[in-house]
């Protein structure tokens, strides 16, 4: 289910066939905090550095007023979150969206609530009028890339034929 900020709740996924997905909403600044503390938790958990929770709010709160970074909160606690940043596309008018973080905390996993964040995603994504999203994961997170995989992601250009693709990064 994708709650706005305000508004009814409604389904999403492919014509609302199937059980109710896990509640996931568009976070509002007021829940920077929550935001912060999940995105360090993330990191956290994969020994990755944070700046800590503190940090991360402060940011997350600049981010949504810039207008070009929605996130996603799914749970009652949240329980997990999704960050989509949107930019400016070279070959095409509409935006391009990428799927900066997705996370779902530990206890919670295998339920369906990374699916339904997912799910919102895109529905997002699409509101927004992107006609692209990309995201990157690491080869040997099995249970993300089959998520995404089972959502029509391919790491094959040209598709599901075409040669691997790979996404970089360098710390500067």
């Amino acid at each position: 289910m994708l709650q706005p900020a305000h508004g009814r709740p409604r389904q999403v996924g492919a014509k609302g066939e199937g059980p109710i997905a896990p509640a996931v909403r568009v976070a509002s600044p007021a829940e920077a905090a929550a935001i912060g503390q999940l995105l360090h938790d993330f990191n956290s958990e994969y020994d990755e550095p944070t700046p800590g929770p503190d940090r991360l709010a402060e940011r997350i709160r600049r981010l949504l007023a810039g207008g070009d970074t929605i996130v996603l909160l799914g749970g009652t606690g949240p329980e997990g979150v999704a960050v989509l940043r949107f930019r400016a596309a070279i070959w095409s008018d509409a935006p391009e969206c990428y799927l900066a973080e997705l996370y779902v905390v530990p206890e919670h996993r295998g339920r369906g609530l990374g699916r339904a964040l997912m799910e919102g995603a895109i529905e997002v994504a699409r509101a927004r009028g992107a006609d692209h999203m990309d995201l990157g994961t690491s080869e040997d997170d099995i249970a993300a890339r089959s998520l995404y995989e089972s959502l029509g992601f391919i790491n094959r250009e040209g598709g599901s034929d075409g040669p691997l693709t790979y996404f970089y990064e360098r710390d500067l």
